[in-house]
This record gives structure tokens, C-alpha cells and sequence, in this order.
């Protein structure tokens, strides 16, 4: 594989990026498909595009290695595992390289971070071994009763453009160490970097382990879902891919986890310190990954008393943001994905403007590097006086595209954040312990932040209500409900 006009991306990550990760090993593709670097516009590699064969292999591969992967003590496996963290970190500049290229994020600001979270969420599950244990039942004195935790079997991951490295981890690390065996696909966008660390925990972990094929959702992600021998699906991405996903599995009768979207409402009390506030709405909106995340808090709330005051101060920090080079230390926002992911946004802006009353605030300049391409480069924009049946206020952009809501009535307030199809994440901003605890209770979502607005974290447990999914992703209860199954066992006297 040839990069262009990049600078040299590492050896091991070439080597890595010509085909399928299968049985341990890198097996060349019948065919391919370019991946571009949205910052230039210019292919920077071919990736593989499976079909429904190179799923069959993966999964054949997995299944093989699934049972001896079983074997293993937990508490080894969670050893191998954690030694992945340590393996993807030591290699955590080159992988971040991959990810700013193919997916237009900056490498300061969201990249590397991403690594380095990625490592984490290995290194977390891997001690949590020792807690796969059942219990003991008090059913009857003359019998003994335990329940057993077992692995599933093949677990099928798929995989989104916007963090890849992120939600692979959050999804094969607690399947590895419950002793499952796993194969991902790729989001098509962006399947270098996610190629590359699955190449080097196979290096450490039994081949077939953990095996990766990438391709696009009608050939690859489908013959994936339809597998008779893959248990279980975890998949995260649009509501309407996860609506497909959760019909075919269910015609199956195995179990998902949809991690899906969301439209997440940022309440802003009068009391709040402002400041604290502006700076949670900057990385709460993720305008560092031009809005292109579930969690974007896209319906900003505020109170008139200091409404003025925090769309000024939202502006003038939004505008201190660097757009430019993703590969550029000093650059803080880098592109959107896809010029289809760019059209998406513009159309919504579009409707924006029409909408009367509307006033959209654009914030920053674009890069004038003459070695960019500006196609995909999405100035940040917050719109004020949006009605609440806008689309702009339902709809998840997936953009750089904030809305801001002056309000005066808490019961109105409440039951406007609550006025939504999804359920995935919000955040209160106040200094009234009374008030904090009152609209965590009554907001309907299931990431709910005080006075931050932190992106998902190993060890909280995540995931959404109603149309943002289903099941929990992050936690110990992650692992033990979404990977694994519970069998009773009752022993008597002969």
C-alpha cells in the first residue's frame, strides 16, 4: 500500500493495512476499496472489502479459538488483555497518526486521546477478571444451589467512524475477558487505525482471539449479523442501521447491545458559574470532533438571566478554536468524516437559515493552507431562536451545529429536554444541590452529568433510553449482563 502526499506513516502500520486480521494473521483481500484523508481530499490507502466468505472465515476462526480461549483462567485472560493496553500505548503515536489521517480528527485534541482512553478501557477490563462469579442459592438446606457465569461464544462487533478505537475497546475488551472470542468490522470510513490495534493485541493474544475484517454494511456487516455461529452482536451507529441490526437478530433470537443516537439536552441554571459553563458547553457540544459524537449537547438551555452572556461567552471560545491540518500539533478541529457526513450538516444549517427568527452564529475561520482541501472543513455554528419543532432541535445533526434556548420556566425547561425521541445523555449546570438533584431525577436519559460534561469513561456505565438503544456499555455490569450467560446448577446427595 502507497501513502500519499502524507508524511510516512510506520512500517508495522503498513504492514497491517492490506487485508483482513484472521486466525492471527493478515490475509490479503479479493478486493478493496480507497479510504481518503478528508483533510486533503487524496486516497491515503486501499482497505479491504470483505464479503460474506471473508466473514465466514473470521467467524470459523473465532469459533475454532473459542474454547480454549474459555479455558483460560479469567483472571489470565484478563492478564493477556491488559497487556494489550500496554502494547496499543507503546505504539500510541502511530495509531493516533492512522486515526487523524482517515477520519480528519485532530491529533492533539482528539486522537491521540483517543489511544490513550482506548488503552485505558483495555487495562480496566483486564482486572476484572476475578469478578465473573455466580452465587449461591438459598433454595433448599438438603441441596446445594449455585448459579455459574459462561461465556457466549462469538461475539460480532460493528463498528462507527467517529471513534473507533474507543467503542471497539468498550466492546470486545469486556467479551475477551469474559471469555468470548471476537470478530469486528470496521467502520469503511475509517478501518486503518482500528486494523492496526487489533494487529497488535494478536500478537499477544491466541490466534483467531480477536479477528477484524472491514468492508461496508451490505456485504460485510450483514453476512456478520446473519452468521448462525455468532452469539451475540454489539453494534453502534445510526437508529436506523440499529433497527435493521436489532430485526435480524431477533429472527435469530441472540442478544444485542445498540449503542444509537441521541439529541442531548445541556440545562443551564441562573446560579450556574458561568464560566465552568461555557468551557462545558464547548467540550460538551465535542467541537473538537466537529460535533460528531451521540453525546453532542446540541440543545443548549439557558437561563434569561444570563442567557446574553453565555451566547457571548460560547462565541468568543468557540472562536478561539484552531481549525486546520489534523496532523498539526497546533490545530484544535480538524474535519467531518465524509462528503456525505458534510452535506448532512449543511442541509440542516440550510434549514436553519430559513427558519424565521433564526440567527446562526458562525464561529472561527477556515484553514488556508493551500495543502488542504476545504471541502470538509465545517465552521462551528450556534443558532439561536429555533422553534422546538425544528429539526435542528430533534434531529441528531452529527455536526458542528449547537442550538441555544433562552427559558424561564423550570417545569417548562424540564419537560422541553424531556420532549425527545432519544434518551442517551444530558447535563445540569447549577450550584443548588436541591435543583441538581431534582433534574437528575426527572430528566429522561441515561448519562447524566452535573456541572461537566465528561466523554464516556471506563467504569461509568453508559448507554441510552428509548430510540438511543439498548444495554449498558463501560462498566463491570457491561460484562457480566451483555457477555456473558447465568447458569443454574443444583447439586443433591446420590
Amino acid at each position: 500500500m502507497t501513502i500519499l502526499a502524507e508524511k510516512p506513516a510506520p512500517l508495522s502500520a503498513l504492514a497491517a493495512l492490506e487485508g483482513h486480521l484472521i486466525d492471527g494473521a493478515i490475509v490479503p483481500a479479493a478486493a478493496s476499496f480507497p479510504v481518503l484523508n478528508p483533510a486533503t481530499g487524496k486516497v491515503i490507502g486501499q482497505a479491504a472489502r470483505g464479503n460474506a466468505g471473508d466473514v465466514a472465515a473470521a467467524v470459523a476462526a473465532a469459533r475454532r479459538a473459542q474454547t480454549g480461549w474459555a479455558a483460560l483462567a479469567a483472571r489470565e485472560r484478563g492478564r493477556l488483555v491488559a497487556a494489550c493496553a500496554t502494547r496499543l500505548l507503546e505504539e500510541k503515536k502511530s495509531v493516533a497518526r492512522l486515526l487523524a489521517m482517515e477520519t480528519g480528527k485532530a491529533i492533539r485534541t482528539e486522537s491521540r486521546p483517543e489511544v490513550v482512553t482506548a488503552a485505558d478501557i483495555l487495562s480496566f477490563y483486564g482486572g476484572l477478571g476475578s469478578e465473573l462469579k455466580g452465587e449461591t442459592l438459598p433454595f433448599r438446606p438438603d441441596l446445594l444451589s449455585v448459579t455459574t457465569r459462561e461465556p457466549l461464544g462469538v461475539v460480532g462487533a460493528i463498528l462507527p467512524w467517529n471513534v473507533p478505537l474507543v467503542l471497539m475497546m468498550l466492546k470486545i475488551a469486556p467479551a475477551l475477558v469474559a471469555g468470548n472470542s471476537v470478530v469486528v468490522k470496521s467502520a469503511e470510513e475509517a478501518p486503518f487505525a482500528t486494523l492496526e490495534a487489533g494487529r497488535l493485541m494478536a500478537e499477544l493474544l491466541p490466534p483467531g482471539v480477536i479477528n477484524i475484517v472491514s468492508g461496508f454494511g451490505e456485504d460485510c456487516g450483514a453476512a456478520l449479523v446473519a452468521h448462525p455461529h455468532v452469539a451475540k452482536i454489539t453494534f453502534t451507529g445510526s437508529q436506523p442501521v440499529g433497527e435493521i441490526i436489532y430485526g435480524a437478530a431477533a429472527a435469530r433470537i441472540i442478544p444485542v447491545t445498540l449503542e444509537l443516537g441521541g439529541k442531548s439536552p445541556m440545562i443551564v441554571m441562573a446560579d450556574a458559574d458561568l464560566d465552568h459553563a461555557i468551557a462545558g458547553a464547548v467540550a460538551g457540544m465535542r467541537f473538537t470532533r466537529q460535533g460528531q459524537s451521540c453525546t453532542a449537547a446540541s440543545r443548549i438551555y439557558v437561563h434569561a438571566d444570563v442567557y446574553d452572556r453565555f451566547v457571548a461567552g460560547l462565541e468568543q471560545a468557540v472562536r478561539g478554536l484552531k481549525m486546520g491540518d489534523p496532523l498539526d500539533e497546533a490545530t484544535d478541529i480538524g474535519t467531518v468524516i465524509s462528503p456525505e457526513q458534510k452535506e448532512r450538516i449543511d442541509a440542516y444549517i440550510a434549514m436553519g437559515l430559513q427558519t424565521p427568527g433564526a440567527r446562526a452564529i458562525e464561529c472561527g475561520m477556515l484553514p488556508d493552507d493551500p495543502s488542504l482541501d476545504p471541502a470538509l472543513f465545517a465552521l462551528p455554528i450556534l443558532f439561536t431562536g429555533l422553534p422546538e419543532d425544528s429539526p435542528l432541535m430533534r434531529e441528531e445533526i452529527f455536526g458542528p451545529v449547537a442550538a441555544i434556548t433562552s427559558w424561564t420556566d423550570y417545569e417548562a425547561v424540564i419537560a422541553a429536554a424531556n420532549d425527545s425521541d432519544f434518551g442517551l445523555a444530558a447535563s445540569i449546570w447549577t450550584n443548588d444541590l436541591s435543583a441538581a438533584l431534582d433534574a437528575t431525577r426527572r430528566i429522561n436519559a441515561g448519562y447524566v452529568q452535573v456541572n461537566q460534561n465528561l466523554t464516556i469513561q471506563p467504569n461509568l456505565s453508559y448507554g441510552g433510553f428509548g430510540k438511543s438503544g439498548l444495554g449498558k456499555e463501560a462498566s463491570l455490569e457491561a460484562m457480566l449482563e451483555h457477555f456473558t450467560r447465568k447458569k443454574t446448577i443444583v447439586f443433591a446427595a446420590a
